[in-house]
């Protein structure tokens, strides 16, 4: 698994869960939904994600661009 697809299972993971809770629990739980959401779009910004980091550390590698 590369990094760009943990990134993606986290996100989906996370989005999923906070969606379920907000059912089950409480509608506060949307504020993680926002987090998500908010820390995606800083990323297409900044082109920096702590969960990048952390799975580069986790040793999970990039993926390589494709040869034309």
């Amino acid at each position: 698994m590369t990094v760009e697809r943990a990134l993606r299972l986290m996100a989906g993971v996370v989005i999923l869960l906070s969606a379920a809770l907000v059912y089950f629990v409480s509608s506060w739980w949307l504020l993680l939904t926002a987090f998500v959401g908010l820390n995606l779009l800083q990323s297409a910004f900044t082109n920096w994600c702590p969960a990048v980091w952390m799975f580069q550390k986790l040793g999970l590698k990039r993926c390589t661009p494709a040869a034309n």
